[in-house]
Parts: C-alpha cells; sequence; structure tokens
C-alpha cells in the first residue's frame, strides 16, 4: 500500500477527516473498502461529482476498494440545500436518472480484480423499510439536538423558507446506509464534499452506536475559484459530464479558459499526473503564461477522461479553426454546432443563398458589424473572411457551397479582422 492520505492532501483533497492518524493507518496497512454516494437529483452528474469519482478512482488505484452508492431512495428526497425545499421528482424519473448516473461512474472505476469496484443503490435496503421500523431501528440513535446543529439545517430553520421534516431527515437516511454497507459489504469509510460533513459523520456515529466500532470519514474541499464565481457554472450554465447537456467541446472551453490562478490547483485536483509533473507544468507556465500551457494541459487531460479521446480531439480541432483559422469542413456536425453556438449569430433560409447573399449583409446579419455599409467596407479592405477564407472586394457573397453541416442547420462562420467572430444559422427551407 502507498500512502494515498498524503498523496490526497498535498493535491488540496483533504478538507476534513475522522481520526487522520487511524485513517493513514488504515489505508497504508490493508485493502480498505469504502464508498462514495450520488444522488440522482439530475439527470447527470456534474463538476463538483467529477471530484468525488476521481478521489475514489485515486483510492482504488492505490489498492482499496471503492463502493459507487447512486441513490435510488435519497434522490427521492434531495440533501437539503442551503438556497431552499428542493422539487420531488417522480419515482420513475429518479429511476431513470439512477441508471444514468451509474453508466457515468462505471467509465472512471475498475470493476475487475481483487478490489473490483461495485454499485450499490440504496433503495434496495430502504425501499421495503417501514417508518415504524426506520423510526425504532435508526432514528432512536439520533440526537435532534446534534441533528439542529448541522451547519445546513441551522441554517435553514433561521431563513424564510424553513426546513420540511422530509430533509430534516436526510441524514438520518445517509448514516443509515453507511450501516447497511457496513453490514453487508465490510465497508469502513466513506468520501464525499466538505459540505456533506455532517451527513458522513451521522453514519461514523451511528455505527458506532449500533456496532460500537470505529470507521472513518474523509471530505474533500469545496473547489473555489480566484474570481469569486461558483466552479463548475458559466454563463451558460451547469458544466455537466452528460455530452448531450454540456458538449465535448464546451467542456473542454471550460478548462481552457481557466483563471491563471486557479489552473495549477485544478491540475492538482483533476489530472492523474504526478506531483512532480504538475510542478514542472506550473514552472513553465509561469515562465511564458502567454502560451497557457497548463490550461492546455488540463483540458486534453479532463476532457479525455470523460469524453474520449476521439471527442477531445474533435473538440481541439474546432476550436483551432475557429481561433486559429484551421479548417472548419473537417470538424463534425456536431461539434461544428456546439463551437458555434455561442457566437454571435443571424439567421437565414437556404433559399436566400440560391442567388448569393452579399457578404456585407452577412456580417450585419450575424451582429459583426453595424451595418451593411460598414460589412462592405470590411470586405473591401480585406478585413472580412467566410469559413476562414478571406474575402475578395465587397461584391463577394455567399453560396449554398459555403454552407458547413452542423447536424439539423447548416452554418457559415464569419470574422472580421483577426478576433471578431460571428456565425450565419442556414436553416432547412
Amino acid at each position: 500500500m502507498t500512502d494515498i492520505l498524503s498523496e490526497l492532501q498535498a493535491r488540496g483533497l483533504v478538507a476534513l477527516s475522522t481520526d487522520e492518524d487511524a485513517l493513514r493507518k488504515a489505508l497504508t496497512e490493508e485493502t480498505v473498502r469504502f464508498y462514495v454516494g450520488f444522488d440522482p437529483t439530475a439527470p447527470s452528474l456534474h463538476m463538483g461529482n467529477l471530484v468525488q469519482i476521481l478521489t475514489a478512482k485515486r483510492l482504488q488505484d492505490a489498492g482499496h476498494q471503492p463502493f459507487a452508492l447512486v441513490g435510488g431512495a435519497t434522490g427521492l428526497i434531495g440533501d437539503p440545500r442551503m438556497s431552499g425545499e428542493r422539487t420531488l421528482n417522480e419515482r420513475d424519473v429518479v429511476d431513470g436518472w439512477v441508471e444514468s448516473i451509474r453508466g457515468q461512474i462505471e467509465r472512471f472505476l475498475d470493476f475487475e480484480g481483487p478490489n473490483a469496484a461495485q454499485m450499490v443503490n440504496n433503495l434496495d435496503w430502504t425501499g421495503g423499510l417501514s417508518a415504524l421500523d426506520f423510526l425504532r431501528d435508526v432514528g432512536k440513535h439520533f440526537s435532534v439536538n446534534r441533528m439542529l446543529a448541522k451547519e445546513t439545517v441551522a441554517t435553514r430553520l433561521n431563513s424564510e423558507h424553513g426546513i420540511s421534516f422530509t430533509e430534516f431527515s436526510y441524514q438520518i437516511l445517509q448514516g443509515n446506509d453507511f450501516l447497511e454497507l457496513h453490514r453487508r459489504h465490510g465497508i469502513t469509510m466513506q468520501t464525499g464534499g466538505s459540505d456533506q460533513w455532517g451527513n458522513l459523520t451521522s453514519g461514523t456515529d451511528l455505527i458506532r452506536r449500533v456496532e460500537q466500532r470505529t470507521v472513518h470519514a474523509m471530505a474533500t474541499p469545496l473547489i473555489t475559484k480566484a474570481d469569486g464565481t461558483k466552479f463548475g457554472k458559466t454563463e451558460s450554465g451547469t458544466v455537466w459530464l452528460d455530452p448531450s447537456l454540456t458538449s465535448p467541446y464546451a467542456f473542454s472551453q471550460f478548462w481552457l479558459n481557466a483563471d491563471d490562478r486557479d489552473v495549477v490547483k485544478y491540475l492538482r485536483v483533476f489530472s492523474f499526473r504526478s506531483l512532480e509533473e504538475i510542478e514542472d507544468i506550473r514552472v513553465r507556465f509561469e515562465e511564458a503564461p502567454h502560451t497557457r500551457l497548463a490550461q492546455k494541459a488540463l483540458a486534453e487531460e479532463v476532457t479525455t477522461l470523460v469524453h474520449g479521446e476521439e471527442q477531445t480531439k474533435q473538440a481541439f480541432a474546432a476550436a483551432d479553426a475557429l481561433f486559429r483559422g484551421g479548417e472548419l469542413r473537417d470538424i463534425d456536425p456536431q461539434t461544428l454546432a456546439a463551437a458555434t453556438a455561442e457566437l454571435p449569430r443571424g439567421e437565414v433560409g437556404a433559399a436566400a443563398l440560391a442567388e448569393g447573399l452579399p457578404v456585407a449583409d452577412a456580417l450585419a446579419l450575424a451582429g459583426i458589424v453595424k451595418s451593411k455599409s460598414e460589412g462592405r467596407r470590411a470586405a473591401r479592405e480585406g478585413g472580412a473572411s467566410v469559413n476562414n477564407a478571406r474575402v475578395d472586394g465587397e461584391d463577394a457573397v455567399l453560396t449554398q457551397a459555403d454552407v458547413l453541416d452542423a447536424g439539423e442547420t447548416g452554418v457559415v462562420v464569419l470574422r472580421r479582422g483577426k478576433k471578431t467572430l460571428g456565425a450565419l444559422t442556414v436553416t432547412r427551407d
């Protein structure tokens, strides 16, 4: 066994833990069976969940056995949030999300070998539990005073929203999950985010009371951004792991746009490069930050981990074509659609291109010039491009031959100067 706890600490991945000496001893002297839970309160996992998945992978690579719990039961309730009550989803919706999320997790862990990962669902032991049995056998071990002291509960009690008994009971359900997994599979450690610390220790306390045994909990810190905005969010919303919700192109751009102040920290958390390799990247990056070496290394590795090598190649090729004049026709339609989705854009029907649409009009339609006359001037002076090819004169026109396949629609990429990009969506008439 390696000293994986020190490795995690060096990467900034340990915010809280139960007895550190006991935890280190367990992780260096035996194969620890541990679990990490994911509630299906959405159809996909997101960037915060990725921290937990990759931490589980690191522990597995160090010789320990992960159990990934997708909460078919707790997902019907949802972990209390600071902002207010969650909307309760229908059972068939949650069941579908369970399967989707299981599929996402399974790509990261090894399900073969002596420390093979296992998937578990807390609906298996919670679904048939009666209210009386739950109150008598589990609830009696929880002190209401201690439950009220949990940060989220205390915050919600003092807010205008309050907290329902349903969400108040969530920590009991999660504590019972640890107890059941300890009994069924010999699990002795739970991991999670630091915002889950109260729920993690609910399980360690319950096992101590019921089984008179000491088990472990370890929490990773919440990832923060230097500019104060929330990690894992962009102007378009949450960054999801599901490619239908966040395209591989948009996913890679999230990492490529990482703040210089954050990127090395992100490498320690999300990259499987050694700390020595990351230090080398840091030194070279700080010597020449304009190269964005660290961002490129981070984006390539994490996008490959989540979406695979081919999708990563396509995403990088699309960025190269858009921002550095590469060949747009080599980009697959889905990636091209994603890459141009955030550009200023206009729309035109395919029939409008039959007789040719003046490039000056297209530039104005796309919103990258204020008027057609300004567009004509840009074309006349050699400052306009169509699909990265410079326009030859103000009389240039767009035709159907200029339309690139972007899936459900066509698209023409327009440029003024080197940096002002826009797109014209061409609908199928």
